[in-house]
């Protein structure tokens, strides 16, 4: 069986979901300046968290943490894994189908039970026919994700990872297009959604048959195959999307305040351009190879796995959290003061950002925690945990909201970020030296986080030379490119001299990866 190549697979699927996240910025850019924080907007979020939310159920969360592991056994033992995927993908499909006519009719109540305080406002009708158009983008990017799922588990990531893309070219085409045109930029946007999960579903579709794994749909069947792959995915669904949750959470205490559902947002899509590039890129990754290793009973090959891309983690994660810490103000006014976006408005989102940014490094940690457990087709403790983290969040963001306002979902939810990676350390304990981190990762970790320490300081040094610059029209986006140069450059020369890492690694995993 082909091995699967950690780094090389971890550089792959972080840089197409770069090029996503990128995107996605630039989509947040013009959402932020065609539409700006307000009724529409927050109608917009509120809609297209929906499908979000369910994709992390039926996508993402369960099928990466129960379809994966038990597909890639099936691939290292040559017990008919196309089989296996085609009554996965049938049986998907048919579930998919009945929820989505379900939301389509009760898509009221749906609305109502996720952001109540739009009850009685224009909001409230807003978002109701916005989640009819974008709902069924649920189905098309759950059966990609099943798809997506076999081409990683077979060592094949790029095509998977680029799928993504699609949705945020689709989506900034049509807003321009429109806008250029004279017409309601929101419209061509939800509209857009649904298309680009079509052209997801037919990119991965293409690879997977190119790559050998073609999987058709039947008719449903009720195996114990699929009797298993539910009991392990039903956890794990709630495992996987407690991010998700933790921000419905927030967005029904949000929707509460005026603009807040928007600033929300905003700041939520900044933390997720690091997110997404390293600890979906991880946990896509690691997932796979622990459960191919743990099929083999190669235990020292899992730990070593466990423990690069623990130090693959920090490396990449540690330095953009401070970065958001400490200068969150000139990034959101750089990138979203414009148009429909006012300094209140901005000023607002950078303290959102701060706080997410003090939670980043623990939603990285989650990804590479999760799979110890999914690898093993345990998703009953990952449960319980997310379950516990869940209750944190609401007491928090429900309990801190007459106190401290619009700002308190932030706050509980990287509390509540926090909480489960220790719960999740905690309870890997018992599983011996392969979810141990090695020795190279311990010596390495402190060196990482103060070569993070020290970019920050350099930041913000900068930022106060180059104040001037940022603030100015014709120079900001340069200023801010210097700035963003400045941090890379520093957290590198000084990680190197710490022996935090070594640069070298990652140029062999780039010429591992071209080959």
């Amino acid at each position: 069986m082909k091995p699967i190549r950690l780094l090389a697979g971890v550089l792959t699927v972080g840089f197409w979901t770069l090029a996503s996240r990128v995107l996605g910025l630039v989509r947040e850019i013009a959402l932020l300046g065609l539409i700006g924080p307000g009724p529409v907007l927050d109608a917009f979020v509120a809609a297209f968290r929906l499908p979000n939310l369910f994709r992390r159920f039926f996508a993402e969360g369960a099928f990466n943490a129960a379809f994966v592991p038990m597909f890639s056994k099936r691939l290292e033992a040559e017990d008919d894994p196309l089989g296996f995927a085609r009554d996965a993908l049938s049986g998907l499909g048919f579930v998919l189908l009945i929820l989505t006519a379900v939301a389509l009719i009760f898509m009221p109540a749906l609305v109502y039970a996720t952001a109540g305080g739009f009850a009685g406002d224009e909001r409230f009708d807003l978002t109701v026919g916005y989640g009819r158009i974008v709902f069924p983008y649920i189905l098309f990017i759950s059966l990609a994700a099943l798809l997506s799922g076999a081409l990683n588990a077979a060592g094949h990531f790029a095509a998977a990872a680029a799928a993504p893309v699609f949705l945020n070219v689709f989506v900034i085409t049509a807003m321009l297009a429109a806008d250029a045109m004279g017409g309601a930029a929101i419209t061509a946007l939800v509209w857009a959604i649904p298309v680009a999960g079509i052209a997801q579903l037919a990119l991965v579709w293409i690879a997977a048959d190119r790559a050998g794994i073609r999987i058709r749909p039947k008719r449903p069947v009720w195996s114990p195959e699929m009797k298993h792959l539910v009991a392990v995915a039903v956890p794990a669904a709630l495992a996987g999307g407690v991010m998700q949750i933790n921000l419905l959470v927030g967005q029904q205490v949000a929707s509460n305040f005026e603009k807040a559902v928007s600033w929300l947002y905003a700041a939520d899509r900044l933390y997720q351009l690091p997110l997404g590039v390293v600890g979906i890129a991880v946990g896509i990754v690691l997932l796979p190879d622990l459960s191919r290793r743990l099929k083999a009973g190669d235990d020292a090959g899992g730990q070593h796995a466990l423990s690069r891309a623990g130090e693959v983690s920090l490396t990449l994660t540690l330095p953009a959290a401070v970065a958001l810490i400490v200068i969150p103000m000139p990034v959101v006014s750089v990138l979203f003061q414009r148009g429909a976006t006012g300094p209140d408005d901005v000023a607002a989102i950078a303290t959102a950002t701060a706080i997410y940014g003090l939670g980043l490094p623990a939603f990285v940690l989650q990804k590479v925690y999760q799979p110890l457990f999914f690898a093993r087709e345990d998703t009953r403790t990952p449960f319980r945990y997310a379950a516990v983290s869940m209750v944190i969040n609401a007491a928090l963001a429900i309990g801190l909201a007459p106190v401290l306002g619009w700002v308190a979902p932030a706050i509980a939810t990287t509390a509540a970020a926090w909480a489960m990676v220790w719960l999740l350390s905690r309870g890997s304990r018992g599983m011996g030296e392969v979810a141990r981190f090695d020795d190279r990762f311990r010596s390495r970790a402190w060196r990482i986080v103060l070569a993070s320490l020290a970019m920050g300081v350099v930041l913000w040094v900068t930022t106060i030379v180059i104040g001037g610059a940022l603030a100015a029209p014709g120079w900001r986006y340069l200023a801010l490119l210097a700035l963003v140069t400045i941090g890379i450059v520093s957290f590198a020369w000084i990680g190197q001299a710490l022996g935090a890492f070594r640069l070298a690694e990652f140029r062999a995993a780039f010429r591992r990866k071209r080959t």
